[in-house]
């Protein structure tokens, strides 16, 4: 991984800068769990494993605090879906 995950937590956000460009998601915090709501990955930086990797620290970051994972994201969603052992709660 060639980029850095940053947590802006006043934000909600995890978000990547590179090439001046930023990739994020936004996240609430819902009932005992973290819900994204968006995953936002400029076309430029698509295809490089970016949103994959903000949304597994979103909930790796969700984990270490006792909050179980939600999704709103379309693609959060999917994620989940395909990482059963992070919606296992």
């Amino acid at each position: 991984m060639d980029y850095e995950i940053v947590h802006l937590p006043k934000r909600n956000r995890f978000e990547v800068e590179q090439d001046e460009l930023k990739a994020y998601v936004e996240y609430k915090f819902v009932d005992g769990a973290l819900d994204i709501l968006h995953t936002i990955v400029p076309k430029p930086l698509e295809g490089k494993g970016i949103a994959g990797a903000l949304v597994k620290t979103a909930y790796d970051y969700a984990h270490s605090k006792g909050l179980k994972a939600q999704a709103t994201c379309s693609y959060a969603v999917v994620w989940l879906q395909r990482h059963p052992e992070y919606a296992a709660d």
